[in-house]
């Protein structure tokens, strides 16, 4: 069959399913869209509680500074803490389902073997979703911080960033370190959409895959909440999800993201592989 698809006239592994198409499929998802809005309103909803409740850390409970407490000094401390507030769990949620939604979605639908009988080559078209599902997962976590950089700069004004630990950064410098702890949240997410792509290559459900990449990133955490691991916890990709902090330090410090980097990527490559590895050799039926 393959060697009848290389000598059919005109016929291109590499043009098939192209990225744009793709891309445009996926845009025009009512997820995507609802996914935008929740990012793109999260900022302002964080400005209105801050309105209401007066500045973070004004009670004094505490003599600890943390970044919460500074988030309304100026535009960039504002989107930092957005990061913060989100990057555990609700920057999870946008990654899980845009790559756990990719294959499953379209067996749902019936339509995967359709696209394989296009002839459109399986590890092209993995390859494809793959591109697109790590591309609108870029996109999304430069929405929110782009978002609550600007809505920040509205409420709070254009100042340096404010650090927790004392002192602070010009706004030359603050913005590159707010762009490093996008990368570093990005690249940290990795695994959970490796495991969202994986899960959606081996069910007909997209939320079973959706749900199982959220629950696994869950249960990382917990794992590493668990003290009693020791050194073992080093291992998992949630022990250095806010590894990105040390960006916002008087000094920047690589040290704790360049090893959170190498894990998550790691379990990433190991994950994709997987996904590609079973998806080649699967009998596809709907």
């Amino acid at each position: 069959m393959s060697a009848l698809m290389e000598s059919a006239p005109g016929y291109r592994a590499r043009r098939t399913l192209p990225l744009r198409v793709e891309a445009l499929r996926q845009l025009k998802r009512r997820r995507t869209l609802a996914m935008g809005i929740l990012l793109a309103v999260l900022p302002f909803i964080l400005i209105v509680a801050f309105a209401i409740g007066g500045t973070p850390g004004a009670d004094g409970e505490n003599n600890r500074v943390t970044l919460m407490d500074t988030a309304t000094a100026s535009g960039a401390n504002f989107a930092a803490t957005c990061l913060f507030v989100s990057a555990g769990f609700l920057l999870v949620v946008p990654v899980a389902l845009f790559h756990g939604d990719t294959v499953a979605s379209e067996a749902s639908w019936s339509s995967l073997r359709y696209l394989l009988a296009a002839p459109v080559p399986r590890a092209r078209l993995l390859w494809s979703k793959l591109a697109v599902a790590l591309g609108m997962s870029a996109a999304a976590m430069l929405l929110l911080p782009l978002v609550a950089l600007a809505a920040g700069t509205a409420a709070y004004g254009w100042k340096p960033l404010e650090l927790p630990t004392g002192g602070s950064l010009a706004t030359a410098e603050a913005v590159p370190r707010l762009a490093l702890v996008v990368a570093f949240i990005f690249v940290s997410q990795l695994v959970t959409a490796g495991l969202a792509f994986w899960l959606s290559t081996k069910t007909d459900a997209p939320l079973g895959a959706v749900g199982g990449a959220v629950g696994l990133t869950i249960i990382g955490n917990v794992l590493d909440a668990v003290t009693a691991l020791g050194s073992w916890r080093d291992f998992l990709p949630a022990h250095w999800q806010f590894a990105w902090a040390d960006a916002l330090q008087p000094q920047l410090e690589w040290s704790g993201m360049v090893k959170g980097a190498a894990i998550s990527v790691t379990y990433a490559v190991v994950l994709f592989a997987l996904a590609f590895r079973g998806f080649s050799r699967k009998d596809v039926v709907s």
